[in-house]
């Protein structure tokens, strides 16, 4: 569990390599949805890689600062409700780190259940209790309108993530040496 907070120097550039990333696809990259203020974006099934390599505290910041970052350059200033909510997200997403063995060149089967399951607990918690959440005690949103936004959120994100993470993660792992791949002759 020590370990799945550690930072380090790699950790710090990771995150803002895709801090970098994620706010490009938040904004250029992402289908609009009927529900209002609410897109397919392709910047969680990046956040969600990242976070599965780096850790929750990579995950959360990348996700943070590129929400923050994309909402601040499109819209003047952050919509805070869901900046933290995508933090939130990245950070469950983080909890895939020392679960899954992508960095041992492997992430099948169980691995990609156990992605899955992480991510869409995490788009869960953040899209459905935390945005919805923080849009009424903070902006005074209608109840409605703010959980039909959230359960669409949760869901395209958990598609995003599952799809666009799920396939970034089985091609980093191709990339990976196996463990006992090497022979001595």
């Amino acid at each position: 569990m020590k370990d799945l907070f550690k930072v380090s120097t790699r950790t710090i550039v990771a995150t803002g390599l895709g801090a970098a990333i994620f706010t490009l696809l938040f904004m250029y990259v992402k289908v609009p949805s009927p529900i209002p203020e609410t897109s397919f974006q392709t910047a969680y099934g990046l956040g969600a890689f990242f976070a599965t390599l780096f850790g929750p505290i990579a995950g959360a910041l990348i996700a943070f600062i590129g929400h923050a970052l994309s909402d601040a350059i499109q819209y003047g200033s952050p919509w805070w409700s869901w900046v933290i909510a995508s933090g939130v997200a990245g950070f469950v997403f983080g909890f895939a780190f020392k679960r899954t063995k992508v960095e041992l060149g492997e992430f099948k089967g169980k691995d990609i259940l156990t992605f899955n399951i992480i991510q869409v607990i995490g788009n869960v918690i953040a899209w459905v209790i935390v945005a919805p959440v923080l849009d009424i005690l903070i902006y005074s949103e209608p109840v409605n309108l703010v959980f039909t936004q959230g359960i669409t959120a949760a869901i395209m994100n958990s598609v995003s993530a599952g799809v666009i993470g799920t396939l970034l993660l089985i091609a980093y792992a191709a990339t990976r040496t196996k463990k006992g791949s090497l022979s001595k002759e």
